[in-house]
């Protein structure tokens, strides 16, 4: 059963780009953390919003009808004609990436002000390129610290991508000086924390403002440590197509489940019980699982889950 939640929202923020298959423009497919993250809450039930600049573009317009057609609320969002960031995928001969990323929109967010999406408090989400790229980084990093609300932070790092490691860490920290709930997969932690095992980096991040902490290992298993201990929980198996965006529909889940039990309420969090974020992580591993089995970033909707679920019990 959803909360009556009135104007409480999950409100990811962020950048949205598209992802080019082999230089084919026409083969170009919407994505981005932060905006699939939106898109998988706003399909699991909540209401979703999405707080980033969109470009006025051809991509930027198929960004927009694809969140759009989600149902993702974009009352917060901007619109500006600088151009939508590019990742281009190359599968042949040989797999490689480049990114075009330079003066892109993603990149000029002038504001981020909530107010148009009611009066909250809100679950706060960001983390991906917005975290750290051109003047949206201290736009978002300024609006989680003044953030009243839940705050989520998914670093989902992107190495060939962080051309200043000591920038990405300044605002890795601001955020992490406000997170309520970290999310990062262990190669993430492998890169932030070289060296430290992930026991150790959840530790630390516990003994701070964190109050959880959710390692995914893979496309399957998941660890979720609190100040109660930890619980590991192994997604089912499936037939994987690829694995672009089952993270963010993990995360999008997460965020549901958290959002229908306790609002945005910073202080309830701490009161889940390893019992209860056993079937939160089981729910999200679910649908990171099911986004698997099939190419992109293609989250699943309530059914589609609910009899995922139902077979597996």
């Amino acid at each position: 059963m959803q909360r009556d939640e009135g104007s409480r929202m999950i409100v990811c923020c962020g950048e949205a780009l598209v992802d080019v298959l082999d230089g084919d423009e026409s083969r170009a497919v919407p994505g981005g953390g932060p905006m699939n993250a939106a898109i998988a809450a706003a399909r699991l039930g909540a209401p979703s919003a999405f707080v980033g600049r969109v470009s006025t573009d051809e991509a930027g317009q198929l960004i927009w009808r694809h969140l759009q057609r989600s149902g993702v609320d974009l009352r917060a969002c901007e619109r500006g004609a600088e151009p939508t960031a590019k990742a281009i995928i190359s599968l042949t001969p040989h797999p490689s990436f480049r990114f075009e990323g330079d003066d892109t929109a993603d990149t000029a967010l002038a504001a981020a002000d909530l107010t148009a999406l009611g009066h909250g408090p809100h679950i706060l989400h960001g983390g991906t390129l917005g975290m750290f790229r051109g003047r949206t980084a201290d736009v978002l990093a300024s609006l989680a610290e003044r953030h009243d609300g839940l705050v989520s932070l998914d670093p989902n790092v992107r190495p060939a991508i962080v051309e200043d490691r000591h920038r990405w860490d300044r605002f890795h920290k601001r955020w992490l000086s406000v997170c309520d709930l970290f999310r990062a997969s262990d190669e993430d932690l492998a890169w932030i924390w070289p060296g430290r095992a992930a026991d150790d980096c959840a530790a630390e991040l516990l003994a701070g403002r964190v109050t959880t902490v959710i390692v995914t290992r893979g496309a399957r298993d998941v660890t979720v440590y609190t100040a109660e201990g930890q619980l590991d929980v192994t997604a089912p198996p499936v037939d994987v197509a690829d694995t672009v965006g089952a993270g963010d529909a993990f995360v999008g889940s997460v965020l549901v489940s958290l959002w229908n039990r306790l609002g945005a309420d910073r202080a309830a969090l701490t009161a889940l019980t390893l019992h209860e974020w056993r079937a939160i992580a089981t729910r999200a591993a679910t649908a990171a699982a099911l986004t698997c089995t099939r190419p992109g970033a293609d989250p699943p909707n309530v059914p589609e889950l609910e009899t995922a679920l139902a077979e597996l019990s």
